[in-house]
């Protein structure tokens, strides 16, 4: 029988990494309001930190951490100061994720496609590594890699982004393989095209952004934030306990075309 209970994350520590704004802050600020008890993580300490008093504002329970996660001695450092904090993780979503300039591989200098690798890819590696040992001892868990609907589908002069995004869904398929034994469950969330800084980074503005960007998708327009973190409570939560190495798209049916 379904209930609403289904997707609390009451008391459940949950480090999201990237909270400091945009997805990652939505889907802080949404696991807080459902009961979670979150780790806002992101190398942007001060909007960590932003994201963290929004929480708290709101009368949940939050603590800040700055961290590079292409570090390996910052990452390890970061989920013991979390468990300190909060518990043992329960919840980890790996959504931090570099700035990468349009070109093609002829483009793109191999000093700028390491970086974006280190990140988009190493640093979720890094950070699940960390925290794995700890949330099997506890009993098991959710780990949501943030992809992207470019994982599944190319987009012409963004090769390390690309290719980043398609392997962190493979990358999600082999963690679930090897930890579903150890009541670890392991997914990628695939957002399209979502209004944060990201759009206007790439297109200048945002008005520019829905303009070019929201017809190549059904529905039309971008996606919101919210829409995003709502799909990512789920996919911590008890309602998807039977929905492990999946890629759940919520896209506006922009792979659909």
């Amino acid at each position: 029988m379904v209930d609403e209970k289904m997707f609390r994350l009451d008391g459940r520590p949950a480090m999201v990494v990237g909270a400091g704004s945009g997805i990652g802050a939505a889907i802080a600020k949404g696991f807080a309001a459902v009961g979670a008890v979150v780790g806002c993580v992101d190398l942007d300490g001060e909007g960590a930190k932003k994201t963290a008093a929004a929480i708290e504002a709101q009368g949940g329970r939050a603590v800040a951490i700055a961290c590079n996660v292409t570090d390996e001695a910052a990452v390890n450092a970061t989920v013991e100061t979390f468990r300190a904090a909060a518990g043992e993780p329960r919840i980890l979503v790996n959504g931090a994720a570099g700035h990468d300039r349009t070109g093609t591989i002829l483009d793109i200098e191999p000093g700028e496609w390491n970086a974006v690798l280190a990140v988009n890819l190493t640093g979720p590696y890094l950070m699940s590594r960390a925290v794995l040992p700890h949330m099997i001892a506890a009993g098991g868990g959710s780990i949501i890699h943030i992809a992207s609907q470019m994982g599944s589908v190319g987009a012409a002069a963004r090769p390390a982004y690309c290719a980043t995004k398609g392997a962190l869904i493979q990358l999600a398929k082999v963690m679930a393989a090897d930890h579903a034994a150890d009541n670890v469950r392991v997914n990628t969330l695939s957002p399209g095209a979502v209004e944060t800084g990201r759009m206007t980074f790439r297109f200048g503005t945002m008005e520019e952004a829905r303009r070019v960007s929201g017809p190549l998708h059904l529905l039309k327009r971008l996606g919101q934030p919210d829409e995003i973190a709502a799909a990512a409570i789920f996919l911590a939560s008890d309602a998807a306990s039977f929905m492990t190495g999946a890629d759940l798209l919520v896209d506006g049916g922009y792979t659909a075309l």
